[in-house]
């Protein structure tokens, strides 16, 4: 059976899938990461990972995978293949693509794993038949993908999406990124719980629990919930002006909180537009299975385009 690898690298684990030519996942694994053991090891283990499911697909779908795609974090050098960065990681210009081509024999294409989950949120999750899509992800960081006509836009130097870097609180908080006043630094579940722990007294309190008091009534968490809100918003304004997508797709960890964040937010939003169209603001609908199917999808991508290369030529 025709199939190709799907591989989604994380910071603590990694989740993958052979998958078939209509999208089936026809097997599913999941590894640790093992970020402790060093950079070295971590690609190594991404490689070892691989393979074995290079082996099953032989053993069990009757013959090797057609080509691979992996999404990895950081900042990717999609077109030459190279994860330039990962700070989550500790690596560096690593050749990934290369490395993953020489273990397994087959094509592989390398993505971002935000920009690749954005890709499956907008062919066949949340934003699935929009034109223009946006979708944002709000985990430990705050991370986007333009989405255009059923692909997703990396930019000139593979930067596009980056929304979690736009100042909205200007001489705010700082950011490892150099700047002051990032969004992620307001509006990430990572800023939440951070905010919502100094605020309760609870050092090991989190986002969930904030949002649950906020769903209680607890006027200390409302108030937290709210400053993320409208940081959020002034972002999102900020990015629907730019990009006027028709879909906007929120997902992420903070995401869960699911009416609790969406019924504020979208009130947020449209308080702030004035001659700007509202998107539809709808959750993400693929959770955590969104990177691997992106993955699986970049896969088929260059399939696709080896064999038009080939019909042309």
């Amino acid at each position: 059976m025709r199939h190709v690898i799907a591989l989604d690298v994380g910071g603590t684990g990694m989740k993958a899938a052979l998958v078939g030519a209509d999208g089936e996942l026809l097997h599913r694994a999941r590894r640790a990461t093992g970020r402790e053991r060093g950079p070295d090891a971590v690609v190594e283990d991404i490689l070892g990972f691989a393979a074995d499911l290079h082996a099953y697909g032989v053993t069990h779908l009757g013959g090797p995978a057609s080509a691979a795609g992996v999404a990895v974090p950081g900042i990717v050098d999609a077109a030459s293949g190279v994860a330039v960065y990962a700070a989550n990681l500790g690596w560096r210009d690593v050749p990934l693509r290369a490395l993953l081509a020489e273990r397994l024999g087959t094509p592989v294409a390398l993505g971002h794993d935000v920009r690749t989950g954005g890709l499956a949120e907008g062919r066949v999750g949340a934003g699935r038949g929009a034109d223009r899509f946006l979708f944002v992800a709000l985990g430990t960081g705050i991370a986007g993908a333009i989405g255009i006509d059923g692909r997703v836009e990396a930019g000139a130097h593979g930067f596009a999406g980056e929304i979690g870097h736009v100042v909205v609180r200007p001489g705010g908080l700082p950011c490892p990124c150099g700047q002051r006043g990032c969004l992620e630094r307001f509006a990430s579940a990572a800023a939440v719980s951070e905010a919502w722990a100094r605020v309760c007294g609870d050092p090991d309190a989190d986002a969930a629990d904030c949002a649950k008091a906020v769903e209680a009534g607890d006027a200390r968490a409302v108030r937290v919930w709210q400053e993320a809100v409208d940081a959020l918003a002034d972002g999102l304004v900020t990015a629907l002006t730019l990009l006027d997508p028709r879909t906007l797709i929120i997902g992420g960890g903070l995401a869960e909180a699911g009416e609790t964040l969406f019924s504020p937010l979208r009130d947020a939003v449209r308080r702030r537009l004035t001659f700007q169209k509202l998107p539809s603001l709808v959750p993400a609908a693929l959770g955590d299975t969104a990177g691997c199917l992106g993955a699986g999808l970049l896969a088929w991508d260059l399939l696709d385009h080896t064999d038009r290369t080939e019909v042309s030529g």
